[in-house]
């Protein structure tokens, strides 16, 4: 019985430092495609300081309410405001980019 708990909790231990693996990589990632699909352009570096009051600070949003907002411009569901800009934006991501970005904005403080 202990030998079965003792490899649940080691399966479980590398489950978990794969994920936070995986998220420092998403991390990086976003980071780098932020930058590469001039992002900062409106949102400034990190997501910290828009051009313009009217866009949004990017920077310690919740990573899930990023993904759906981009997704939602993307697609078309959401419309108004700066959107008609983002919507050329968001064109070219893939879901993968979109979740990468995202990661990347939610952790930067």
């Amino acid at each position: 019985m202990k030998l079965s708990s003792a490899i649940k909790l080691a399966i479980v231990s590398l489950s978990l430092s794969g994920i936070a693996s995986t998220s420092a990589i998403a991390s990086e990632d976003g980071k780098k495609l932020y930058s590469e699909k001039l992002c900062m352009t409106c949102h400034g570096d990190e997501g910290k300081k828009p051009i313009l009051s009217s866009y949004p600070k990017l920077n310690g949003q919740n990573k899930d309410y990023l993904v759906a907002q981009i997704k939602m411009i993307k697609d078309g569901t959401r419309t108004g405001g700066g959107t008609a800009a983002m919507k050329a934006m968001t064109a070219t991501l893939t879901d993968d980019e979109i979740e990468a970005i995202s990661t990347y904005l939610s952790e930067v403080e």
